[in-house]
């Protein structure tokens, strides 16, 4: 049967487009041209995408636990439409995207070359977007003008710390989430750019370049730690272990490690790529869980709430955003898809030509 013959027969890097290979995996590879029901079979056979798919697959169910466990220990559940917590639906959204895009990349990339291509463009944008929910919850929970907010009774009274919400504060709400959306646009239009040239230092590429946006959307979280003070005890530890993860993450993609060593032996389980799933994933729980600790401090704070920029939070401030960011997104990958497309179809013709000839 044509189905059988397909999933059971694994190909090596010789035997498949230079555009599917990956450095130093050197078999374990998919017929570019699986049909949609042999890419899901595909997901439980031994191949080089099986790890790839189930990392961020199953990294949705654990998120979704961790992310519901807020509700479970609060004393009332929050409406949907409460806009304390349209920031956080932003970032659960952004967060689902990216894991979702990420694994059916994985999954369905080998239906052929042209999808290939869209499913990691959509991959790239998912993640621009994940950037952008997360500026929207660091902006709305952690922003520096809380540095000064304390639970009630314990407000801080440092001079200093209290006099700087009128220092920069302005420009900061002026200035931080229009940064996030620019920049996110950019990566996107980078990260796609990689499939088309640069694509020796690909992963170099990607790589460094989501770190502008972690260091964008970050801005608030410097500043409260810059700014010190008896603030949340959670923000800190958090924090870095957000960035350790991170740059674990980074150092598993451009360095290819282990299968660098031993190419061949980690072409199924344990290449590199499988570990930087896990190292993102593990920044993701991280940073959920800081912005957890941010939530239940805030919902604590009664006497000042309206002081804090919380109160600014609306439908088109936060839903209008990520929608705008992501209708961005979606015209930039269309734009890569239509020209793939017309590339593909060159290479067709090409190809049929030489037949003939």
């Amino acid at each position: 049967m044509p189905l059988r013959r397909k999933t059971s027969h694994l190909l090596l890097h010789t035997q498949v487009p230079a555009r599917v290979t990956e450095s130093f995996i050197l078999s374990g590879y998919r017929s570019p041209d699986y049909s949609f029901l042999e890419c899901l079979l595909s997901a439980f056979q031994p191949t080089n995408e099986t790890g790839n798919f189930w990392t961020h697959f199953l990294a949705v169910f654990v998120f979704a636990l961790s992310f519901l466990e807020l509700f479970i220990t609060r004393e009332s559940t929050p409406s949907f439409s409460d806009p304390f917590f349209y920031p956080l639906w932003n970032y659960v959204i952004g967060v689902l995207g990216l894991l979702l895009a990420s694994s059916m990349a994985h999954l369905f990339n080998s239906m052929s070359l042209l999808v290939r291509e869209i499913c990691f463009f959509v991959d790239y944008g998912t993640i621009s977007a994940y950037t952008v929910g997360s500026s929207l919850a660091y902006f709305y929970y952690i922003h520096p003008q809380t540095a000064a907010a304390h639970p009630p009774g314990n407000f801080s009274t440092d001079p200093w710390l209290l006099r700087q919400p009128l220092c920069g504060v302005g420009c900061f709400d002026t200035l931080y989430i229009p940064s996030a959306c620019l920049v996110a646009v950019i990566c996107t239009l980078a990260c796609c750019c990689t499939r088309r040239r640069w694509r020796r230092y690909r992963y170099v590429i990607r790589t460094f370049v989501f770190l502008l946006p972690f260091t964008v959307a970050s801005a608030p979280i410097f500043y409260r730690l810059y700014a010190g003070g008896p603030l949340n005890g959670t923000l800190a530890p958090f924090f870095y272990r957000h960035c350790f993860w991170l740059l674990a993450s980074a150092v598993f993609n451009v360095s290819k490690i282990p299968e660098r060593f031993s190419p061949g032996k980690f072409d199924i389980w344990g290449h590199s790529h499988q570990w930087f799933h896990c190292c993102t994933f593990m920044s993701i729980l991280d940073e959920l869980r800081m912005i957890k600790g941010e939530i239940r401090w805030l919902s604590a704070v009664t006497d000042q709430a309206a002081e804090l920029p919380l109160a600014a939070a609306t439908l088109c401030s936060t839903y209008g955003v990520m929608f705008g960011v992501q209708c961005c997104i979606g015209g930039i990958i269309s734009a890569f898809a239509v020209r793939a497309s017309g590339d593909h179809s060159e290479r067709a013709v090409d190809v049929n030509q030489r037949k003939c000839s």
